[in-house]
């Protein structure tokens, strides 16, 4: 019986260069951001369990480790500190020290490697003996100005140091305002601003947190970070943001508000990012090693998905693995 249809999307499927021809949306190593996990001392390189193919780096093994994603066409990367316990504090005194084990993995990546781009984290929970983001009252609220102030004084260390793109994390309100006003008045007028516009309060962070050991001792972040249920409210921050002079704008983490990324996508011209966040990432790698799934196959998946729904760049754990896969 033959359909004698007028109308046959199939032809346009029938072949590999066809098919690559026609592709909607595409992934290539320059829109890719690796995250990475800097720790103090020389020669180290720790693996993250709950993380597999991630690691824990000196500084040393770090730069090298940049260069091989350099040469992969992974020209961007995400910094988070490693602090251990006995130097963190309630008033995360270490965020902004000169000569802290952040702002030297700064300035040795861009010394090594001036042309990649450092995205700095601008957040005090790595630093603060609590765990929380911001600083804390005697009643446990998370004090919002205060905090600010602090990662204004961070965020100047980071630029400093050489940072390209500051990229606060907190979720605190009118933090970008403030970073911008305090970077132009240093200066620093060419340093963009990464927001972190819609980070809501995930279940999907346990390794992040695992890796840095940096979970809140008490009580959630539920106070600062937004309530996965809510869209619109990732409007109201976004437009904020924008409007308070941000450059690119966060959605994180990324496939679990697809619907979001997209939403956001039709109200700004900014650049828009997406997280693919450590429990996502795990979750395939858990799967590939019981043989429940294809990792290579659904991490590309996963991160076409993510610009399909609106994404110019992704910050994911598995960049260099697809990079490697785009050949």
């Amino acid at each position: 019986m033959s359909l004698d249809l007028f109308s046959r999307p199939r032809r346009n499927r029938k072949n590999p260069v066809i098919r690559a021809l026609v592709r909607e949306t595409d992934i290539t190593p320059d829109r890719l951001v690796m995250p990475c996990f800097v720790l103090d001392g020389k020669g180290r390189e720790e693996p993250i369990v709950s993380m597999p193919g991630c690691f824990r780096r000196s500084i040393d093994r770090l730069v090298e480790a940049a260069r091989e994603w350099d040469s992969l066409g992974v020209r961007t990367l995400n910094l988070y500190p490693v602090i251990p316990p006995e130097q963190k504090d309630a008033k995360a005194s270490l965020a902004d020290a000169p000569d802290g084990l952040f702002q030297r993995a700064v300035a040795s990546l861009k010394e090594a490697l001036p042309h990649v781009m450092l995205a700095t984290d601008v957040a005090l929970d790595p630093y603060t003996d609590h765990g929380h983001d911001g600083l804390l009252a005697p009643d446990g609220r998370i004090l919002n100005d205060e905090t600010v102030e602090v990662l204004c004084r961070q965020a100047l260390a980071q630029a400093r140091a050489g940072a390209d793109i500051i990229a606060p994390s907190d979720m605190m309100d009118g933090r970008v305002r403030a970073i911008r006003e305090a970077l132009d008045e240093e200066g620093f007028t060419e340093v963009s601003i990464l927001a972190y516009s819609a980070k809501y309060a995930s279940g999907f962070y346990g390794p992040f947190r695992d890796a840095l050991s940096s979970a809140p001792k008490s009580g959630g972040k539920k106070t600062y970070q937004m309530d996965p249920a809510n869209r619109r409210e990732a409007r109201r921050e976004a437009l904020l943001d924008d409007a308070e002079g941000a450059d690119m704008l966060m959605i994180k983490p990324a496939l679990p508000y697809l619907d979001v990324l997209a939403e956001i996508r039709q109200i700004t011209d900014l650049p828009l990012c997406a997280y693919h966040v450590s429990g996502e990432y795990a979750m395939l790698k858990a799967a590939s090693q019981n043989g429940w799934l294809d990792y290579e196959r659904c991490l590309m998946e996963s991160l076409v998905s993510i610009r399909r729904a609106g994404a110019d760049f992704i910050f994911t754990y598995g960049a260099t693995d697809a990079a490697r896969l785009l050949g």
